[in-house]
């Protein structure tokens, strides 16, 4: 258990020191100072207690199962002569008489762990009830640590909180005082020592802001070093007394994905093969009214994240909310990603969303704070791009996008002499101009068409970017203060709202923007009918629209003629005119590739249909 006190206690009314270090194209990179934001006396505490810390690599960590009945457990145990390790977590109301949930325990590679064997513990506890308060310790090769206390929420009014990059020792090179922050390891990286102070502290004012937060989705980058040992970083990470009773549902960021140590460290449900690089692959869970499908986009095969979407979509398709977390921001307003790398995935997931009607998607990477307008795909074709490994492997080559279908090297920062590749970065941006903005007014929507994409600032502040001098179009809000910041979801089966809040040096909580809320209406659709001669015929697009996300869904669309796709979500608008009579016509149409000749009324410029059309779309209409 951890010692220190919180940093609530006193907080330094001083100015939060921000540094400035260049990056490509004059980004700048500004941090939290926690020697100035922790108050002096905690600071000093805190910075004692790394010595230790930083080399303790055996903190457990919680994520949310795979439903709000279970909750998932991981944590490190040291190798020792003679002793198995042993992944038993008791659980239970009764901390004196606790039951025991035994899991899977395998070697961490000891590459990074100084050359230390550790085994990770990875159990999964069920039978959790909602509003109930339980006890839980682990064992730590046979010996049971102190007793912890978690507390379930309300399983329909949701809570949680949303967070980007906490990024744990990425300060380094920043100064503090008369020394440099640097990224060595143990605990002389004094820039982790600095961001998971920060990360702590944002996570305590959070959590006494806003009582009762079923679980916390991290958008990725939980710590810095990319491809090196740093379980220093993760030390700090895991290390807030918070985390101890609350989860964390994580997202594998590029600082992250080229370790296994993730996979060891967090215990993800429904893990599957799709979209893996070293540190795992994508996964899905439910909680309350949401489906929440968490994607590894560092692994640019899209098909694969498609076919994660499948398996969550057909593990609980009765779900209110579908909510995507992935850790690149395809549609951001930072400098230094939302035009280049950021977006490289945008014209291939854009089309998925909306195909499986994804309504909310949560992003990082960017260090900056934007809410998109609700967007959805302009429905043409457009090319597919990837990012490639360095040529040593241990980095991603940022300098440069890939066309997959061509092999083309597209230079995201060409030099001005370099007309060719000027050409290529001019056309891929272009290409990525593959969005629709939906129309709408206020920040309450009741059942709208499009997809929010939201992009979260970094929670711990350790490293801020630049806003991209002109806002793009799609963007509905933004802002940069280069202070942490953390959003508010508050979910129930009708409504998903998020308000998003910054932490001023002096431990101050203000609202940044206005909260943002999507409703929806249990009504059904309802579906324009025409009677001629005693047989009624049925809007075509208002019944799509009624089926929608439906086993028997099916699209309709204009290609020169009508064009009905089985088993594709219909995502467009239904008309609003109610007109009284129709034109009976005889319509030749294409369903599922193939040429269909039916009757039909047309009306208003709309076509109407019969029952027994749709029903060999398996759609009853008119029983």
């Amino acid at each position: 258990m951890q010692t220190r006190k919180k940093v609530l206690a006193s907080l330094l009314s001083g100015a939060l020191v921000l540094s400035v270090c260049p990056l490509a194209l004059a980004a700048t990179a500004n941090y939290n100072d926690s020697s100035v934001t922790g108050g002096s006396a905690e600071w000093q505490a805190w910075v004692k207690e790394w010595e230790t810390l930083a080399t303790d690599y055996t903190q457990v960590s919680l994520t949310p199962g795979a439903d709000e009945t279970q909750l998932n457990f991981a944590w490190y145990s040291k190798t020792e002569s003679g002793k198995e390790a042993t992944p038993v977590v008791h659980f239970g109301t009764d901390k004196e008489h606790l039951t025991a949930f035994t899991g899977t325990a395998a070697q961490v590679d000891d590459s990074l762990t100084d050359g230390v064997a550790y085994d990770y513990n990875h159990v999964t506890v069920t039978g959790l009830q909602a509003n109930t308060t339980y006890y839980y310790t682990v064992e730590k090769n046979g010996t049971q640590t102190e007793v912890q206390e978690y507390k379930t929420g309300s399983f329909d009014q949701v809570k949680m909180l949303y967070v980007g990059d906490p990024q744990i020792g990425a300060s380094k090179g920043q100064p503090q005082g008369s020394d440099t922050l640097k990224a060595d390891s143990g605990a002389a990286n004094t820039a982790a020592r600095n961001d998971a102070f920060a990360w702590n502290r944002t996570l305590e004012i959070a959590t006494e802001q806003n009582p009762g937060v079923n679980f916390i989705i991290s958008a990725g980058d939980q710590v810095n070093k990319t491809g090196q040992a740093k379980e220093e970083e993760y030390a700090g990470y895991l290390s807030p007394d918070v985390l101890a009773g609350l989860p964390v549902a994580t997202t594998i960021g590029n600082h992250d994905s080229l370790n296994p140590d993730y996979t060891y460290h967090f215990n993800n449900p429904n893990a599957t093969e799709n979209g893996k690089t070293q540190a795992g692959g994508d996964y899905y869970y439910s909680y309350g009214s949401g489906l929440f499908i968490v994607l590894n986009t560092n692994n640019y095969n899209v098909a694969e994240h498609e076919k994660t979407i499948q398996q969550a979509v057909a593990s609980d398709p009765d779900a209110a909310w579908r909510i995507v977390t992935i850790h690149q921001d395809i549609y951001g307003t930072g400098l230094d990603h939302s035009d280049t790398d950021g977006m490289i995935l945008r014209t291939q997931l854009t089309p998925i969303f909306d195909e499986y009607d994804i309504d909310v998607v949560l992003q990082g990477h960017d260090h900056t704070y934007s809410r998109s307008k609700l967007l959805y795909g302009d429905g043409q074709t457009h090319g597919t791009y990837e990012f490639r490994l360095n040529d040593e492997g241990t980095d991603y080559d940022w300098d440069n996008a890939y066309n997959t279908q061509t092999d083309e090297k597209i230079p995201l920062y060409p030099e001005e002499s370099d007309t060719a590749g000027t050409a290529a970065h001019d056309a891929f941006q272009a290409d990525n101009g593959c969005y629709t903005i939906e129309d709408t007014t206020g920040n309450t929507v009741v059942n709208p068409k499009g997809t929010l994409y939201m992009t979260a600032n970094s929670a711990s502040g350790s490293k801020f970017y630049e806003l991209i001098a002109s806002q793009q179009d799609y963007i509905a809000n933004r802002s940069q203060n280069w202070l942490p910041s953390y959003s508010v979801i508050d979910m129930d089966s009708d409504s998903f709202s998020i308000t998003t809040y910054q932490i001023t040096s002096e431990g101050k909580v203000e609202q940044i923007d206005d909260t943002f809320t999507i409703e929806k209406s249990d009504e059904a659709a309802s579906i324009s009918s025409l009677t001629s001669d005693g047989e009624t015929y049925y809007r075509l697009r208002d019944v799509a629209a009624s089926v929608a996300g439906a086993d028997n869904q099916f699209d309709v669309s204009w290609n020169g003629s009508v064009t009905v796709t089985t088993g594709k979500s219909y995502t467009d608008a239904v008309p609003s005119s109610t007109p009284s009579t129709g034109a009976r016509v005889s319509l030749e149409l294409t369903v599922d590739g193939k040429t269909v000749t039916a009757d039909a009324l047309l009306a208003d410029g709309n076509y109407y249909l019969p029952a027994s059309f749709f029903a060999t779309l398996g759609v009853t209409l008119g029983a």
